[in-house]
């Protein structure tokens, strides 16, 4: 891109901030934003190289802290078991059809769960050259030896430990991560940041303790370990989608279900004491969240798509509305659904709109008050200052 270009928009949220700005401009060359202003001082230029957006907001790529792109959320478990089963050709066509339906909804980073080194290898040319996500992958050591915990033989950008199961997840991980795995790991994890999935109280307490940068899910925690959380600037990726989906699909143990929009139909038998098992854990994990907010708890969005009847990308705005319900703000879910995430994980293209980053933005026609519906349907993205070749409304 040779000459500036110049997008105007009707609002913006940088996604640092907690301000809507209204009648913007933003200005932009090779790619990077050179100025951020009022529509009253954009310079008197050419028709020619501007995109009118002013009657849309304008906002900053998502990153989905929590994802498997090699799962199917398929709440048929025939579908699923043949996923698994599939070969590697045909993983890597599920696996871009996932990284597809991110992008379609603005979902262009995220920290994968699963090792997928084998299908990063035949999908990284397309994934390079179409420039529509950026994947950071688990290191996930090899347990079956607890005298031999180390990192030396992983590879991968963050450290991902699971201490205890998905809250969802009827059978813990096998084989256990004992305490004593999860202190010699953390004491030798490098400059690599770690992701303790763990839920209750003791777990929570264990993994802060032994020094974890971050805690997913933490279920049932409580109050002390939110405020220890605050205190040492411990990120926190609740999840809280996981809960909501366990509540939906609660009326039914159908295995063959129709699914629309995060919702359940399913036929089957009721497991008694299911829906008012999840419609607790829901409540409470709302009120941890409202309560997280308040102490000053650092959070960020980690969906868990790719888990049984959790979409990829579509699942960004669900868990999004969820914060909202907890007492975020627009402002501030959005800057836990961007900003927040790409500094963890260190999406150096991604984050916050501001002067000197990449101009990398998601555009939803409409107001502000019309989100996060709006962001089902998105009006444009944006990639490096031009309309991303991919994206299809």
């Amino acid at each position: 891109m040779d000459e500036t270009r110049y997008i105007v928009a009707g609002s913006f949220i940088d996604g640092s901030s907690t301000v809507v700005n209204k009648n913007i401009f933003i200005a932009v060359k090779d790619g990077i934003i050179t100025a951020i202003g009022p529509l009253a001082d954009l310079p008197d230029t050419s028709p020619a190289v501007i995109d009118d957006f002013s009657h849309c907001t304008l906002l900053p790529a998502f990153i989905d802290c929590s994802v498997s792109l090699s799962r199917s959320p398929s709440v048929d478990m025939r579908v699923r078991l043949a996923d698994k089963e599939a070969g590697i050709a045909q993983k890597a066509v599920l696996f871009e059809k996932h990284i597809s339906y991110c992008h379609a909804y603005g979902v262009m980073g995220v920290a994968d769960c699963d090792e997928i080194t084998d299908l990063l290898k035949l999908s990284q040319k397309r994934i390079a050259d179409e420039n529509i996500i950026e994947i950071q992958t688990p290191a996930l050591p090899d347990l079956t030896d607890e005298d031999r915990v180390d990192l030396e033989t992983t590879s991968g950008d963050f450290l991902k430990l699971y201490y205890s199961s998905n809250i969802e997840d009827e059978v813990a991980p096998s084989p256990v991560l004992t305490q004593a795995n999860l202190h010699t790991l953390l004491s030798t994890k490098g400059s690599k940041k770690a992701i303790v999935v763990a839920n209750g109280e003791q777990k929570v307490k264990e993994a802060l303790d032994a020094g974890c940068d971050a805690i997913e899910q933490g279920y049932a925690m409580g109050e002390e370990n939110l405020r220890k959380m605050a205190e040492k600037n411990v990120l926190w990726i609740p999840s809280v989608l996981r809960a909501k989906n366990g509540l939906d699909s609660s009326g039914s143990s159908g295995d063959v279900c129709c699914r629309f929009s995060q919702r359940y139909v399913a036929p089957g038998k009721p497991i008694p004491g299911a829906e008012a098992f999840w419609k607790k854990m829901l409540n409470e994990h709302l009120m941890q969240l409202r309560r997280a907010k308040q102490l000053g708890v650092k959070t960020a969005i980690g969906t868990g798509a790719g888990s049984v009847g959790i979409l990829h990308g579509e699942s960004m705005a669900e868990e999004m509305k969820l914060f909202i319900k907890a007492g975020y703000s627009l402002e501030e879910t959005i800057r836990c659904a961007s900003e927040t995430g790409a500094r963890f994980f260190g999406f150096e293209k991604l984050g916050a709109l501001t002067v000197g980053r990449k101009a990398t933005f998601l555009i939803s026609r409409g107001s502000v008050k019309q989100l996060p519906r709006k962001l089902s349907y998105l009006e444009g993205i944006y990639v490096d200052g031009v309309p991303s070749g991919k994206y299809r409304k």
